[in-house]
């Protein structure tokens, strides 16, 4: 014991002994003090001010830019005027989250999950205009407006393929909300001012300005003819406005270009739904409740070199492949094989181009077709229809044997596919086009306009695959079904097996 006491005072002593010839060296090199807080022990003599002659004057005489102060102050005024129009939009949709206990029991709940967006206000009657991605699924959607007031919003319907969607807004009895007025997009010219205002990450009303860097821009077959611009768009602004010099709509803010998909940020390219477009869906949902396509009812191809040499034909054009029988492209006298070289009196360069000119044409408008038929040109007049995918009769295979059919009926759907040479051909799945009554679908809920994704953890090809798929099961085992409605996320919809007939 008295040893490790020793020890004990020794290590001390020798502690001491280091820290006071430290302490002492500091101070005899900075004249520090032992036991100071660090500061210089010096005398400090009184302060001098230092001159410093600053600037008086601008650096350009304001006689020599009226231009720019007056662009500057227009400006001003011009952000003060639109920004009362531009609200954020706050969505909430609930999300299953699955976990493990220590037991291995398999729990579930529902997760709320945040999102974002902006929105312009269209009408004084509080109609909203913002994109579909915003919106898409989510079960509660609030608008915010500058002020900071906070109203709850109701999805009329939106357009998945335009990406466009309609919301309205009330306030108090017979209170009126501030518009922007839509201004007419085809007049819009490379290089003229843009501005963006919406609600980047979240922050509120933020203003970036830019210019149209170019037109008809197409990030894919359905999103395509698209406004490309450089005023900063991050994500968060999706659905606001872009506006021209007189605070005027020329288009949606819908996307922007970025490498990194993890942590997406402006990086000086961001894509626009020019407003023709959009107030055209608008003016459909506002006055049908549905967004509304033109439909001629044929199948297109592009013309290569092979079509070329068959054809004998060098111009520009499209190949029509396939012509609905009865269709209005059949009434009209199209025929297939024939090489469509303008339509409206415009020509067409793409079957891309063509399919979205058909669908954005007036229903019930007649139209102007020119085609290359053998070794002249033939002036035809169609009149356009409206697409409907679920007016498409259903494909049922003839032939089928007694069990199967009877199988089909006790389940109880008819399905078709999306319909050929129209945007919806890019839905995924099948259609539902009846739902029996009393059927075990009809009882299960499903109703015409579903969109069936999956049969039994299988995506769905087309309809024949859909029945082939049935048939198979249907009798020995559950069906199991993805199906998606309007705009909401894909549900599983179980039907209870049915006992297979024999013939």
């Amino acid at each position: 014991m008295k040893d490790t006491l020793k020890r004990i005072v020794v290590l001390g002593l020798v502690f001491a002994s280091a820290f006071f010839s430290v302490s002492l060296y500091r101070a005899w090199q900075g004249g520090y003090g032992v036991f100071g807080d660090g500061a210089k022990q010096e005398e400090v003599g009184d302060y001098a001010p230092e001159n410093a002659t600053l600037a008086t004057t601008s650096a350009v005489d304001p006689s020599q830019v009226p231009g720019l102060i007056r662009f500057n102050d227009e400006m001003v005024e011009l952000v003060a005027q639109v920004t009362p129009s531009v609200v954020s939009i706050d969505t909430e949709i609930v999300k299953k989250e699955r976990w493990l206990d220590y037991r291995g029991q398999v729990w579930e709940r529902d997760r709320l999950t945040p999102g974002l967006g902006s929105g312009v206000i269209v009408s004084e009657e509080g109609h909203v205009i913002t994109n579909h991605h915003v919106i898409e699924g989510h079960q509660r959607i609030r608008v915010t407006l500058q002020n900071g007031r906070s109203l709850p919003a109701t999805l009329i319907n939106s357009d998945k393929l335009l990406d466009i969607a309609v919301l309205r807004i009330k306030g108090q009895e017979g209170e009126r909300f501030p518009p922007l007025k839509f201004a007419d997009s085809d007049q819009v010219r490379v290089g003229q001012l843009a501005i963006a205002v919406g609600n980047p990450f979240g922050l509120g009303e933020s203003v970036t300005v830019g210019r149209i860097s170019a037109r008809d821009r197409s990030l894919s077959d359905i999103k395509r003819d698209l406004f490309q611009t450089d005023a900063a768009i991050n994500p968060g602004n999706s659905g606001g406005p872009l506006l021209n010099h007189l605070g005027e709509i020329i288009a949606i803010n819908a996307s922007i270009y970025t490498l990194d998909r993890e942590n997406p940020s402006f990086q000086g390219i961001g894509f626009s739904i020019p407003s023709n477009d959009a107030k055209r869906t608008f003016d459909h949902i506002r006055e049908k409740g549905r967004p509304i396509y033109g439909y001629l009812g044929f199948r297109l191809r592009e013309v290569n070199d092979y079509l070329r040499d068959v054809f004998s034909y060098s111009g520009k054009g499209v190949v029509v492949w396939d012509v609905e029988p009865d269709g209005p492209a059949d009434k009209a006298g199209l025929k297939p094989n024939d090489i469509v070289i303008a339509y409206d009196n415009e020509g067409v360069e793409s079957a891309e181009v063509l399919l979205n000119r058909v669908e954005l044409s007036k229903v019930d408008s007649e139209v102007n077709i020119s085609v290359w038929r053998g070794d002249k040109i033939v002036n035809l007049v169609a009149k356009i229809d409206e697409l409907d995918p679920f007016a498409v009769p259903s494909e049922i295979q003839s032939g089928r044997l007694a069990s199967d059919t009877a199988i089909i009926e006790a389940v109880g759907l008819r399905v078709v596919d999306p319909p050929k040479g129209s945007r919806y051909q890019r839905y995924r799945g099948v259609f539902i086009d009846e739902v029996l009554e009393k059927s075990l679908a009809h009882r299960a809920g499903l109703s015409r306009m579903d969109n069936l994704l999956e049969i039994n953890g299988s995506q769905i090809k087309n309809a024949e695959d859909f029945y082939l798929r049935l048939v198979a099961t249907a009798a020995v085992q559950k069906t199991r079904l993805k199906v998606t409605r309007g705009t909401s996320l894909p549900v599983e919809v179980v039907l209870p097996p049915i006992p297979r007939k024999t013939d």
